[in-house]
């Protein structure tokens, strides 16, 4: 570990989310006196829950740190729009309150997402270009044009007396993205030439060797692949990727056949880009109405699903359960997109679904259909020969990305490659940089209308009910503290009888009725130590019994 000690001019990074992980991204720089640092906030992301938080929407990183830092930040800067880099501003903004600097892309969709989530609050944005600098607070930051899945993404230059840090976001090397600005190779060798002290850089594809295929070739196969379809087609992307909407439009156009748009956040992005003009040119989308008059053979639809989201329009579609649309035999379903980690299942499902009606299915296993946004290492060694930057450290990534990334590093003959995590303060500062000190770091989650620590939302009581069940008991006692009335049992997920065919409520009831009548009289007028001793006997039982630990709970009136 480097030396703790900081001087006035260091630059340190924290990362609140998206090192050690792949989302929910959000990152801190700062500068200034260890006791009076300024904050510069990167991003400001989402996660999606997994099965460990049932009934959860979206989890977003824990801010205690930044809270407690409010009067020391300068702003937040948005690097482009994806869920995991954007996603969580509606639901953190409101605590911090601090001005936002995007692109017009992020700005019109975030005000759009705003429009359709009651209550969220209005976030005003400062619009900025790429190629343009600002200065927010002790920092100069310039928004560098890259390459990505979705419009207007930005590197950031970022300035201080301590040295230039190059913050790369997500990107990838391709001069022929489909819509926007190309990676600005130019721009990065001039940095490159002024000094980059420190590199901060997506780790995502630092397992893979070679260089990503450019969005134009996909543009190219899609045509390919629809003009030896012989029905309807459908396509399902990530509904940010302008340039594969764009895509699939000119392929379809190119087979004589009108688009269909199925799924709100795809009308979403496409009203987005059509105000900013990136689908000049193309003919018109059609709404899912048209779907049911359109001939089968000039039909594609755009579809939004591609993870294999329950509620997305791929998979009712697949299910059979849409209103409007149907898929048939011979019908051909695009998958324009790869399954994120962790949906795997989700979507084998809707594939399953798809493959039970005859549908063809078509992947990138199949034909050149995606491309990933992040760059593969040989993409990694052309930056690195315009950065030359004295100080590497990976980010967005895995353990195993991220590792993969520092050891590509050392190869490029990087002088100091840092591996950090969420919560570690990294130094930056060349011939000096590790890690130095750590700050409280976490999740919270979205349940409902509750933002909060995820064991006081109730995650915990659900993550039991999904495995053992519950059993609720309301008991009536005198004052003395005798039963009135038999035990009244709930049960919820049990099985109904026990091995011998006894119903599992007399089961249950038996249990607790012998562990209150077995309290002394002197003590059973205490109503709390009844409850208790009801709970311990009915989880007891049924442990014996089911061999679960069942969630119990119960409740003694006392007349």
């Amino acid at each position: 570990m480097a030396s703790a000690k900081t001087t006035d001019k260091d630059i340190v990074f924290l990362p609140l989310g998206g090192v050690g992980e792949i989302g929910m991204n959000l990152g801190l720089y700062g500068y200034g006196p260890e006791t009076d640092r300024t904050w510069l906030i990167v991003d400001c992301g989402v996660s999606f829950a997994g099965p460990d938080l049932p009934g959860i929407d979206v989890v977003v990183p824990d801010i205690k740190f930044l809270e407690d830092e409010i009067d020391n930040i300068a702003g937040m800067v948005i690097t482009h729009a994806h869920e995991d880099h954007y996603g969580a501003i509606l639901h953190l903004w409101p605590y911090l309150k601090v001005p936002v600097y995007a692109t017009a892309f992020t700005a019109g969709l975030l005000a759009a997402k705003a429009e359709s989530e009651p209550g969220a609050e209005e976030v005003p944005v400062t619009v900025v270009r790429q190629g343009e600098r600002h200065k927010i607070g002790p920092f100069d930051v310039e928004f560098v044009a890259m390459a990505h899945s979705i419009p207007e993404p930005c590197a950031l230059a970022i300035r201080t007396p301590a040295g230039m840090v190059l913050h790369t976001g997500d990107w990838k090397i391709d001069p022929t993205p489909g819509v926007g600005k190309p990676i600005d190779m130019d721009r990065l060798a001039e940095l490159g030439r002024e000094g980059v002290m420190a590199l901060v850089c997506d780790s995502t594809n630092a397992v893979r060797d070679g260089v990503s295929p450019s969005e134009k070739d996909v543009a190219e196969e899609l045509k390919k692949v629809m003009a030896g379809a012989k029905h309807r087609i459908a396509v399902t992307t990530f509904a940010s990727n302008v340039a594969r909407i764009r895509a699939i439009a000119e392929a379809a156009a190119a087979n004589d056949r009108d688009v269909v748009v199925v799924g709100r956040s795809m009308h979403r992005v496409i009203e987005v880009a059509g105000e900013l003009e990136y689908l000049e040119g193309l003919p018109q989308f059609r709404d899912e109405e048209a779907y049911g008059y359109l001939p089968r053979e000039k039909t594609v639809l755009l579809c939004t699903g591609s993870q294999g989201e329950a509620r997305a329009a791929l998979a009712r579609i697949a299910a059979g359960d849409h209103r409007n649309i149907a898929l048939s035999k011979g019908d051909m379903v695009i998958f324009s997109s790869r399954t994120i980690p962790g949906n795997e299942k989700e979507v084998g499902a809707v594939m399953n679904n798809l493959a039970d009606k005859d549908v063809e299915i078509i992947t990138d296993r199949d034909a050149l259909v995606h491309v990933s946004g992040h760059p593969r290492r040989g993409e990694l060694e052309q930056l690195y020969k315009l950065i030359q930057p004295k100080v590497v450290l990976p980010v967005h990534g895995e353990p195993l990305h991220l590792g993969a990334h520092a050891a590509f590093a050392k190869a490029q003959g990087v002088p100091e490659v840092v591996r950090g995590r969420n919560g570690d303060i990294i130094r930056l500062t060349a011939g000096k940089a590790g890690i130095i000190d750590e700050a409280p770091s976490g999740i919270m989650v979205k349940d409902g209308d509750i933002l909060d620590d995820p064991e006081v939302t109730g995650v915990k009581e659900r993550r039991k009910l999904s495995y053992a069940g519950a059993a609720v008991i309301a008991l009536v006692v005198n004052r003395a503290g005798d039963l009135l009335t038999d035990p009244l049992i709930t049960l919820l997920g049990l099985p109904d009888t026990d091995d011998d065919g006894e119903p599992m409520e007399d089961v249950v009831a038996k249990a607790v009725i012998g562990a209150v009548t077995s309290i002394p009289k002197a003590r059973r007028k205490n109503k709390d130590l009844v409850g208790e001793a009801a709970r311990r006997a009915a989880r007891s039982e049924i442990l014996e019994v089911w061999g679960k630990k069942t969630l119990c709970k119960v409740m003694v009136t006392q007349l």
